[in-house]
């Protein structure tokens, strides 16, 4: 028999039915940095809002932060680990080379179904995989994920440079997808792009295949991150702008119509500079950097977990993540809770 357009399939949605996350107890002040190095709690204040961050132990490693957050997801969901298809971990700071921290994750929590594997987008690489996990969603080929960001970025910072070493923290935040036919509900749109010229702005050039293990380095700060602030700032905020107009346009939405902008915390000065240009109020911005630091692509889902759990969303609201990252990187969602 023929069908007809009202014989159509059901719609199928990626939608988040958990969030969690975790950060180390260990925490490390402003005052405690202008111990190590010529700076002030005034300073960084003023030039990235950030107040304090919480910095991992030796033993505390990018798979046992990751995992505590998926716990924390799945419990909030009331969802077994068992039945879970997919783990997807974004980190620039994985367990190790290989295998993927993401099969960590899964042997941890006991995910014996989910296949896994890890997402390489620096502080993007949440967006990015909540994208990518929309897509297998809405295709009708998976049912059920967890997509997790985690970082321990203070394990490769330079403790002698004062215009990095101030920014970065570790943390991990994750969210259970689920997939429903038509919820009228998840996520609705996402955007993504890079530009891979703009590379020199922010890497750690050491221990890939360019600069390996066996040889010796040319300059021994390669093993950690090197940061460009200035132009980092100046391709962050007009990505920014140009990813939510996107998302807005595209799903025929205002500004009126978002219930909260989720972006990564990279820097306070960033996001109000974005904020501004999109002429969102201050009450539909979600800043928690102050007590964090950026912790690349664990920064939304972390802002996002404690954004529900303090109310400051609910179901059927609009909300949007969207984060700028090296490569350069860049991408938004737009979800209905």
């Amino acid at each position: 028999m023929q069908s007809n357009s009202e014989d159509r399939l059901p719609a199928n949605r990626a939608v988040i039915t958990g969030c969690g996350s975790f950060v180390p107890a260990k925490t490390l002040t402003n005052d405690d940095l202008s111990k190590m190095v010529d700076t002030s709690d005034e300073w960084i204040v003023t030039r990235t809002g950030i107040k304090v961050r919480h910095v991992t132990s030796d033993e505390e490693t990018t798979a046992y932060l990751a995992t505590e957050a998926a716990k924390r997801a799945l419990e909030y969901a009331r969802y077994s680990a068992e039945d879970i298809e997919l783990i997807v971990v974004a980190t620039i700071t994985p367990e190790m080379v290989f295998p993927s921290t993401a099969c960590f994750v899964q042997n941890a929590i006991g995910a014996k179904k989910a296949w896994a594997f890890d997402v390489s987008a620096a502080c993007s690489g949440f967006v990015y995989s909540l994208h990518m996990v929309q897509q297998m969603m809405e295709s009708g080929r998976l049912n059920s994920a967890l997509v997790i960001g985690a970082e321990t970025l203070t394990k490769i910072t330079n403790w002698k440079d004062r215009t990095s070493c101030i920014l970065f923290g570790d943390g991990a935040g994750a969210v259970l997808l689920q997939r429903k036919q038509d919820a009228g509900r998840g996520i609705l749109y996402s955007t993504m792009g890079a530009d891979g010229s703009a590379w020199e702005s922010l890497n750690c050039r050491a221990h890939g295949s360019r600069h390996p293990a066996r040889k010796p380095l040319e300059d021994p700060d390669m093993i950690f991150m090197q940061i460009k602030g200035r132009e980092v700032y100046q391709q962050a905020v007009r990505r920014i702008v140009e990813s939510v107009t996107d998302c807005l346009t595209h799903c025929n939405l205002t500004l009126d119509d978002v219930d909260m902008f989720i972006s990564h915390q990279m820097n306070a000065r960033i996001i109000e500079s974005a904020a501004k240009r999109l002429n969102l109020p201050d009450e539909k911005v979600f800043v928690n950097i102050q007590n964090y630091g950026n912790t690349s692509a664990a920064s939304v889902p972390i802002a996002f977990d404690e954004c529900m759990r303090q109310g400051r969303v609910k179901k059927g609201d609009i909300i949007v993540f969207v984060a700028f990252g090296a490569g350069a990187t860049w991408g938004a969602n737009v979800i209905e809770l």
